[in-house]
């Protein structure tokens, strides 16, 4: 990195990533003022596990990185910050460690892979009295069809009151898990070309009274449902097998349920011989990869959700008006 991005961020983000068993791979100038719709500047860091050399093949973490962008001169390092910083740290060090750290998958069966967000958020030039950060998701079930949604999503002003801060580190959870749970509605389409499409974060998925953010309430039986199609997926196949992170606080999150609990169900089926479960990461077994047929149904049939659908009745002129 160069001597003018040593600076104060540079050398908090150095330290709060060894805390978290990470590494400041590079620091680089980001999006700048002539790109954004305000005049910030920003720094990408790119942060690799401890002991391990992004681009090299070899173990866990091994040839991946995490893309972290900041406004420059943001400062962390205070009581109200700093903790929320460490834990973001902490929980991307972890699923650094899964085959594939950028994918998720829906409740309905969707495996997503999020790339190119543009962070932090960015007020609206619409004139609307939003927050703007934008990014794509991509349907990542190892074929090569290139279905993908542009995304905007926007947090009115008064919500960004409760978050810490318009970050990356401070707002990522909520707007992945707002992502899928509109995938969840059936509102966001998977194209091969278009336009941005909005992923409104209101305050449908915040209670104030619990202090928390809530997307969906389920069930034992959802949430099985949901760890056996995140093994299936993301390890058996876009993992060749290797295990992923089953106590993940963003699906916890997404979930309204514990890592805990997530743990807890992960080992009920690992006695059933669907996973093999090593602490809080398992990995699919032959028994899970011997259901294909019935994920790729789900697939198919959360994908056509997505669509829009024609009433017939307006065609033959019976809308009921």
């Amino acid at each position: 990195m160069t001597a003018q991005l040593k600076s104060s961020l540079v050398s908090a983000i150095e330290t709060a990533a060894s805390q978290a068993g990470l590494v400041l791979v590079s620091a680089g100038a980001g999006a700048g003022a002539d790109a954004r719709s305000d005049d910030r500047t920003t720094t990408v860091f790119q942060l690799g596990m401890k002991g391990v050399e992004p681009g090299l093949p070899g173990g866990e973490g091994a040839g991946k990185s995490l893309r972290l962008e900041l406004t420059d001169g943001f400062d962390f390092d205070k009581p109200n910050l700093l903790p929320e910083m460490a834990a973001h740290l902490a929980g991307e060090a972890k699923r650094l460690r899964n085959p594939r750290p950028e994918c998720y998958v829906t409740l309905g069966g969707l495996p997503l892979a999020y790339g190119k967000f543009e962070w932090p958020f960015h007020r609206s030039i619409s004139g609307a009295d939003t927050y703007i950060v934008h990014g794509e998701i991509e349907l990542a079930d190892g074929t090569d069809h290139k279905l993908h949604a542009k995304l905007a999503a926007s947090v009115t002003v008064t919500f960004a009151e409760i978050v810490p801060a318009m970050e990356q580190p401070y707002a990522e959870s909520f707007v992945y898990n707002a992502i899928r749970k509109t995938v969840d509605f059936g509102q966001l389409e998977f194209v091969k070309s278009g336009n941005r499409q909005p992923v409104p974060v209101t305050t449908r998925f915040y209670s104030r009274w619990q202090k928390k953010f809530l997307f969906t309430e389920t069930d034992d039986t959802e949430r099985l449902r949901y760890l056996l199609s995140k093994v299936y997926w993301l390890s058996g196949v876009l993992g060749g097998n290797q295990p992923v992170w089953i106590a993940d606080g963003r699906d916890a999150q997404y979930l309204n349920t514990t890592e805990a609990e997530l743990l807890k169900m992960a080992g009920h089926e690992a006695g059933e011989g669907l996973m093999v479960l090593e602490g809080e990461f398992a990995a699919a077994t032959p028994a899970l990869m011997s259901r294909a047929a019935e994920y790729q149904a789900m697939l198919d049939a959360a994908l056509d959700f997505t669509k829009p659908k024609f009433n017939e009745s307006m065609r033959s002129g019976h809308a009921n008006m």
